[in-house]
């Protein structure tokens, strides 16, 4: 996130760190990035260097329907990636810090809860931006890793292909005839909202089908990651390997839950995860996978600012990936082929 949290200070993260964790840092820098979680980077002067997540729990509603809900489900993904890298032994899996009772995270308040990483020293990837053969390569590689680690994290939840969020989208679209009051860009979104309800409704029609048509086939679910796109890789600095981080939407789902991001028009990375797995790669779920990325992101946009809230950072950009995501732009992780679009 862009914008600090108002409802949690530098005092109480000091103060979390050293009594779950026995950390005594020196300083607290904050990290604009991401969505749905604060981020900073805890050094001593004389210590290792920490990443320190903050999840917002009203954030992430495919943990659960209540904050409570959504703790549980944010710790069984956190155990899950702990499985991942001690006892399936994947060293691209970044997992967080266990405290000093072996619980990855802990809560900071009724909204938030704290994790802690080790600080990763590498480059960053980022969202939409293009990236060589070879690291498609090794993505596509670690990723068939992965899937093959399913039985190392037997209690990881399973996942279900829907749109979180979809009750609070069409309450929007039930709405749209008088102001919204929430904050400084309800009005704008209802206004694009409301020339967009024909387009809406094909889109929530066209998953609905590829959904039922992808439940009426069998297949073998396996561990995804959910959101492996380049704002979640980070080149390691020394070893050049890449590590995946972020792994809050942990989960076992259909391979293609994963694979659509790769997606970039050719049969290329399906053919190398095919030879891998021995697994087939259905184009039905790969398109149903990016549909529902799409609506879940329009969802909690448009559910966040009809909402009460603040002109900040954070809500000027999703008030613009809304307008984004009505103008047909479905998300392009690694970047769009010159030939790319909707349909």
């Amino acid at each position: 996130m862009h914008s600090r949290p108002s409802e949690v200070d530098d005092a109480a993260i000091h103060e979390a760190l050293g009594r779950h964790w026995g950390l005594t840092v020196d300083r607290l820098d904050y990290l604009p990035e991401g969505g749905g979680a604060y981020h900073w980077v805890a050094a001593s002067d004389t210590g290792p260097r920490w990443f320190v997540t903050c999840d917002d729990l009203d954030a992430k509603p495919w943990l659960g329907i209540s904050r409570d809900v959504a703790f549980d489900g944010l710790v069984a993904c956190y155990r899950t990636a702990l499985h991942l890298a001690t006892g399936a032994r994947l060293p691209f899996a970044a997992a967080p810090v266990p405290g000093r009772d072996g619980a990855p995270a802990v809560r900071l308040g009724p909204r938030f809860s704290l994790a802690v990483f080790p600080y990763i020293e590498g480059t960053p990837g980022r969202w939409g931006e293009p990236v060589e053969t070879r690291e498609r390569e090794e993505l596509v590689d670690m990723l068939a890793a992965l899937h093959a680690a399913t039985g190392a994290a037997p209690d990881a939840p399973v996942r279900p292909l829907a749109i979180p969020c979809r009750s609070q989208l069409e309450a929007a679209l039930h709405d749209l005839a008088g102001p919204w009051a929430g904050g400084p860009h309800s009005e704008a979104v209802r206004r694009a909202l409301a020339d967009a309800v024909p387009v809406i409704t094909t889109w929530l029609s066209e998953f609905d089908l590829l959904a039922s048509r992808l439940a009426a086939s069998e297949t073998e679910l396996v561990l995804t990651h959910g959101e492996p796109h380049p704002g979640n890789l980070i080149r390691e600095a020394g070893s050049a390997r890449l590590v995946l981080v972020d792994w809050d939407t942990v989960a076992r789902g259909r391979p293609e839950r994963d694979l659509w991001m790769l997606d970039d028009g050719t049969d290329t990375w399906w053919t190398r995860y095919t030879r891998i797995t021995g697994r087939a790669v259905e184009p039905d779920a790969i398109k149903a996978h990016r549909s529902a990325w799409a609506l879940t992101d329009l969802a909690l946009f448009v559910t966040g600012l009809r909402a009460p809230h603040d002109d900040d950072a954070d809500t000027a950009r999703a008030s613009a990936n809304v307008r984004f995501i009505l103008a047909g732009d479905e998300p392009a992780p690694y970047g769009r082929p010159a030939s790319w679009r909707r349909g």
